[in-house]
């Protein structure tokens, strides 16, 4: 059974940085065809989709947001896909969601991931 946990979330001020971890087990993911997502949800918004990364860390795209704010990266021994947030603001504030897939390439859509993290909440104080 596929296992995703998410941490490193926590309560930071605006400017500040955090980097979320998203471990996976039970599961030997394809470096060829497994896409890894983060996406987050503020209270009552949609789900909204940050960031995705190849399972071998060869691509990555990001959200117009986040671009040039966050950096994803992957450590395949670790089972480990990293969600590195600097300058971060207000709006941030949301729980952020880790989701894995067996997709031909990134997808922003979360219906596209079959498995889903329980989430790590992130508040950025003003």
């Amino acid at each position: 059974q596929v296992q995703l946990v998410e941490s490193g979330g926590g309560l930071v001020q605006a400017g500040d940085s955090l980097k979320l971890s998203c471990t996976a087990s039970g599961h030997s993911f394809s470096r060829y065809s497994t896409r890894m997502g983060w996406f987050r949800q503020a209270p009552g918004k949609e789900r909204e989709f940050v960031a995705g990364i190849s399972w071998s860390g060869i691509s990555a795209y990001y959200a117009d947001s986040m671009e040039g704010r966050f950096t994803l990266s992957t450590n395949n021994a670790k089972n480990t896909v990293y969600l590195q947030m600097n300058s971060l603001k207000p709006e941030d504030t949301a729980f952020y969601y880790c989701a894995a897939g067996n997709l031909a390439e990134i997808s922003d859509a979360p219906n596209k991931y079959a498995y889903w993290g329980k989430g790590t909440q992130v508040t950025v104080s003003s």
